[in-house]
């Protein structure tokens, strides 16, 4: 893109300094570029004119050409509106405008034939126009109407209207960009990529996702801008990669010795799925190579991620090396510590815990064997980063819950040897293969994709508010088996903005339904100190409680094999994500373990598509593939964090074939051209030189 676009949007005529703050306040537009890359939201066919005794309050918008018969401003200074009433040789309408009043009434004129446009609508039986479109009826403004088959809509606010910038008004500044400066529009593809993908040129893709002829030219317009976008993703993440693997050499595991074979001969409890296997197999791969590893885990929640994990660590310990395991809660990190100590034993491996709650004594100690080697493992939270912890000989990091992790923060644990360690990376979210190869595109990816053997599918079941009887019921007679249940609350106190159920009221209730002695309770939310959330915590795990009532606190890092019943309260309130990460904390037993989602009626189509896809499968990957449809990409994982997820046109939902020709052509060229030194390559070099300006992406994805 030409220098120009970088000119403040102050600049542009018809902008100025009040609307230029506006439109940078309202919608972020704060360049030439930005405005036009402000896309429209939908287009409207404004070839077709209605007369009004044609108009149906069931169609989306209509046309009409009448006259102004009489105009008026009627109520006081808070309910005043502007009324006018437009005839044509069928029948007559009555236009209602409630702001801009005064503006609005100053340039209708009766008597004069207008072009009316918006929804229709009825009021006491007759045709109506709230806020319609209007301009003077003229030859001009006809065949500008018959020019534009398909007119832009774009996204407004009432701040925005109040300085005319309603959709009209954006598209009025947009068609000035593109008049004065769409001869500065430069390509940024090869020719041999347009032509081999048969793509639009990108000046005339500009024109037209704005003002297009027809549906196809707006089709074509589109696929190349969604191209654009997801090269230029591609081709950032994956030079990334390459750099990597040139410039970061990495530690070699050249054996696999006593840690590991005596662990998995003699200690580990059960066989490893072919999945766990295939993922192992991978990771010793990387680590022989040469070449830092930095690689993706993942599996679904009770895959056994974390023993994967650990055998990777042992391999780095029977190399002389340290390891780390970071996650990014205290209850995560300290189920992580039991679980690995459960797994090695007390005398096996030098394992240590530091969170936030680790004493002052027991850290010094801690930090006196990390630096003399002797200390093996480290499990934990974001202390793990802090400058006093300083290892001897680091050479694995295994971060688990990676999303939960700014860049920045991941970054520092490579600076805690001189080589940087192999990475490993575990998310027990399953993400959809095109947003896997979008977030983490720089990483290779292991998926471990089977549960361990004896595992038995958790049954979901949803209930509605008036089935809370059979649903106590059923908690009873699970608990008579000797099973224990959890209850999770969207909220901890009463709210007044959100008619949601709350841990206090849940708490009362279940007391009175779950009494003394014969029941005990444990609660756990986020406003408890550490130490009483643990000592809650190892109440319920100890089986000295029956019921622990929660807040989602407990979405991760909490592994009670005997607990049985997961049921969760407002169910539609929560995402499909986080309901499949609460249903994983059941079901971790040999015996059968089910999830119970409580809802009102009153479920949006979203919250019904959630819950029914919840009952309907346990398949972690079939559900992020629906969540992905349902949510868009900007939310799950945190995308906002990766700094590559600038997608104004691309949807990773519904793009995802485009994606997979984007990511194998880039793949392509940097095999054939690694450095982008070939002449054909050349517009490709200063595409990722321009938009890799100011940014640096030598760190730890």
């Amino acid at each position: 893109m030409d220098e120009v676009f970088k000119t403040s949007i102050d600049y542009l005529k018809g902008v100025g300094t009040s609307r230029a703050e506006i439109l940078k306040k309202e919608l972020g537009i704060f360049t030439f570029e930005d405005l036009l890359r402000y896309y429209p939201f939908k287009y409207i066919d404004r070839t077709r004119f209605y007369k009004i005794r044609d108009i149906n309050p069931e169609l989306p918008h209509v046309q009409v050409i009448a006259r102004l018969k009489h105009k008026e401003i009627v109520g006081e200074k808070h309910t005043r509106r502007l009324i006018a009433i437009v005839q044509d040789d069928t029948a007559s309408m009555e236009l209602a405008w409630f702001q801009g009043v005064k503006w609005i009434e100053k340039t209708l004129i009766p008597g004069r034939a207008y072009i009316i446009f918006g929804k229709p609508g009825t009021f006491n039986g007759k045709a109506q126009m709230a806020h319609p479109e209007i301009e003077p009826y003229s030859p001009e403004a006809l065949k500008r109407q018959g020019n534009l088959t398909l007119q832009p809509a774009y996204n407004s606010t009432e701040r925005l209207k109040q300085f005319s910038l309603d959709t009209k008004g954006i598209q009025k500044l947009t068609a000035t960009l593109l008049k004065g400066y769409s001869k500065h529009i430069t390509e940024t593809l090869p020719q041999y990529i347009i032509n081999k993908f048969g793509l639009m040129g990108r000046k005339m893709a500009f024109q037209c996702i704005h003002f297009p002829e027809d549906a196809n030219m707006l089709y074509e317009a589109q696929r190349r801008l969604k191209f654009d976008e997801l090269f230029l993703i591609q081709l950032k993440l994956l030079k990334n990669k390459l750099l990597r693997n040139q410039k970061f050499k990495g530690f070699v595991f050249e054996k696999v010795g006593h840690y590991f074979n005596t662990f998995y001969q003699e200690k580990l409890p059960f066989d490893l799925t072919n999945a766990q296997k295939r993922v192992l197999k991978e990771i010793r791969t990387d680590t022989q190579r040469g070449v830092q590893m930095n690689r993706l885990l993942q599996g679904d929640v009770g895959s056994g991620k974390t023993v994967v994990a650990l055998m990777n660590v042992l391999l780095a310990i029977d190399n002389g090396f340290q390891a780390c395991i970071m996650a990014p809660t205290e209850i995560l990190a300290t189920q992580h510590y039991h679980s690995i100590k459960s797994l090695v034993g007390d005398d096996f491996l030098d394992v240590e815990l530091l969170t936030g709650s680790t004493r002052a004594k027991a850290r010094k100690v801690l930090h006196e064997k990390l630096e003399n080697g002797s200390l093996q493992l480290l499990i934990g939270t974001h202390a793990l980063l802090e400058d006093k912890v300083q290892f001897k000989n680091l050479g694995l990091v295994v971060i688990d819950e990676q999303h939960r992790f700014g860049v920045e923060q991941r970054a520092k644990l490579w600076k805690k040897n001189i080589l940087p360690p192999h990475v490993l990376v575990m998310t027990a979210t399953p993400i959809p293969r095109t947003l896997a190869m979008t977030l983490y595109g720089d990483l290779d990816v292991s998926v471990i994709n089977e549960l361990p053997a004896g595992r038995k599918p958790i049954e979901t079941i949803h209930y509605y508010e008036n089935q809370r009887l059979p649903m106590f019921g059923f908690m009873k007679r699970e608990i008579a088996k000797g099973r224990q249940v959890y209850v999770v609350y969207p909220l901890i106190k009463e709210s007044e903005k959100l008619d949601l159920k709350n841990l206090e009221d849940g708490v009362e209730i279940m007391s009175r339904e779950f009494p003394l002695p014969q029941y005990r309770i444990s609660i756990v939310h986020g406003k408890l100190s550490a130490a009483d959330k643990e000592e809650e915590m190892q109440r319920f795990v100890k089986g000295e409680t029956h019921i622990m009532v929660a807040t989602t606190v407990i979405e991760v890092g909490v592994n009670v094999p005997n607990a049985s019943v997961m049921i969760i309260e407002n169910a539609e309130r929560f995402g499909l994500s986080q309901l499949h990460q609460l249903r994983g904390r059941v079901g971790r037993g040999a015996e059968q373990s089910y999830c119970i989602l409580m809802s009102s009626h009153k479920l949006s189509r979203e919250g019904r598509i959630r819950l029914d896809t919840m009952v309907s499968t346990n398949d972690g990957f079939k559900i992020s593939e629906i969540d992905l449809e349902l949510r868009g990409p900007g939310d799950i994982e945190g995308t906002q964090q990766s700094g590559v997820m600038d997608l104004k046109i691309a949807n990773l939902a519904t793009d995802q074939q485009l994606l997979m020709q984007v990511r194998e052509l880039v793949e392509s060229i940097f095999e054939k051209d690694p450095q982008l030194t070939h002449p054909e390559n050349l517009p490709i070099h200063q595409l990722l030189q321009v938009k890799n300006a100011g940014l640096s992406w030598d760190k730890i994805s």
